[in-house]
């Protein structure tokens, strides 16, 4: 099974470096905030732990329950979006999530973190998926990879910049006025998210329509590219979202998220720990080489998806970034006395796993059409965020019950090796045509 994709014309192009800097950096911004709060709880760990005289499991358990509310409220979020609009939709997400992620600072026992990871989850819920789906307003498929591939640097970036940061923030601040190096962590890293939030109802527009930073025939070019690559989609027949549910890809989608964000969760959640067992003790330094590991995920992660938009295939590509983190999450064993063997295999485990996701998200948003997208589109988002509760979960049990992180990553290994399976059952091969 195959489709054909037209490449954009010199003039669309044009358009479309027009559109991108006006739109992405700000959606790169709010993704790498939203990211940073969302695990900053594992550089937290470090210390938390201690305090609060919480288990691995405990732990685990509280960075799964984020991704319970998240499940709950993804379908409601998105097709609230697709009715009062991005805006609103955003500027209450992030404003939302900045309170429950400040407010982390107070907790005193298991309970109290468990409560404010609900409300945590329940905040952020809609975020990646509305994002997703308003930039289907915008771009076409043949751009999906690059678009989606930039949106998505602020997984590493947050990384790249929050890890040195959140390192320097625990180490430097700890006492300070009374609050331990976690309670200032918490507070300092959530106060961006409220204010960006503001900042995003009146910054972006809902639709081209609304643009007044485009000209009339701008914004007609812009609608007549975009019906054009939405006519070519796939999926003529699935525009409700009652026919999108009847649809079994959708199912195998959602099976291919799931196993994306159990990896990526993996990664993003236990790094930390995992360079502090081999013996790196200083949060400082665990900071720095996340960083450098996050350095290399945001540049693999861009070469993934230009390669992949350039030969428009999707499948090789993801197969590829998924063989990546599952070595890289096999092999760790063998590294547990070696730092440098253990931060080699984590860079490649976090390239391969952050690729993936970028990778994965141009496929649904190029599958699914008209008024079902939006439900369509929520729905495999909440399977991934069942994959992010299941991760930690696992990995948190296993270590209690093994003493090593290590059974729980070969268990993720398995899981990355079982998502190439599901790619190439649900993805049609896809051709690009020159117009």
């Amino acid at each position: 099974m195959s489709r054909t994709i037209a490449a954009p014309s010199s003039l669309e192009t044009s358009l479309y470096r027009k559109i991108g800097w006006r739109l992405l950096p700000f959606i790169l911004l709010c993704y790498l905030i939203c990211y940073l709060d969302r695990v900053n709880m594992s550089f937290g760990k470090l210390q938390f732990v201690k305090d609060l005289n919480l288990t691995d499991a405990q732990y685990g358990l509280a960075a799964a329950l984020f991704y319970v509310t998240y499940t709950l409220f993804d379908i409601p979020s998105n097709l609230v979006l697709a009715r009062i609009g991005v805006r609103k939709t955003l500027a209450r997400i992030m404003i939302l999530w900045g309170t429950f992620g400040a407010l982390q600072m107070f907790i005193q026992s298991a309970p109290q973190l468990y409560v404010l990871r609900l409300l945590f989850g329940a905040a952020e819920a809609g975020f990646i998926p509305g994002i997703m789906l308003y930039l289907t307003y915008w771009f076409p498929n043949a751009l999906r990879g690059r678009v989606t591939s930039i949106f998505l640097l602020g997984l590493p970036i947050s990384g790249m910049i929050g890890a040195p940061i959140s390192g320097a923030i625990m180490q430097n601040m700890h006492d300070v006025l009374g609050f331990r190096g976690w309670q200032w962590l918490f507070l300092l890293e959530a106060l961006p998210a409220i204010v960006v939030g503001a900042i995003a109802f009146f910054y972006l527009e809902d639709s081209p329509a609304h643009a007044k930073w485009l000209s009339s025939e701008e914004k007609a070019r812009l609608t007549g590219a975009l019906a054009d690559d939405h006519a070519r989609s796939a999926s003529t027949s699935s525009q409700s979202l009652r026919g999108i549910l009847r649809d079994p890809r959708l199912y195998l989608l959602a099976l291919v998220n799931f196993a994306a964000n159990c990896v990526i969760n993996a990664v993003n959640f236990w790094t930390p720990s995992i360079l502090k067992s081999v013996g790196v003790s200083n949060v400082s330094h665990i900071g720095w080489l996340t960083s450098g590991m996050s350095t290399a995920a945001a540049i693999g992660m861009v070469l993934f998806c230009y390669s992949s938009d350039r030969a428009m295939e999707r499948r090789l590509h993801y197969t590829v970034a998924a063989l990546l983190v599952a070595g890289g999450l096999f092999f760790l064993p063998m590294a547990q006395h070696s730092i440098a063997g253990t931060v080699a295999l984590m860079m490649f485990a976090t390239i391969g796993s952050f690729s993936l996701l970028a990778l994965y998200w141009t496929i649904p948003t190029s599958y699914f059409r008209g008024k079902g997208a939006a439900g369509g589109i929520a729905f495999v988002s909440m399977a991934g965020a069942a994959g992010g509760f299941v991760s930690p979960l696992v990995i948190g049990w296993l270590k209690v019950q093994t003493g090593t992180l290590y059974n729980g990553m070969l268990v993720m290994s398995a899981i990355a090796l079982t998502g190439i399976v599901l790619v190439w059952a649900c993805l049609p091969r896809e051709k690009v045509a020159q117009r």
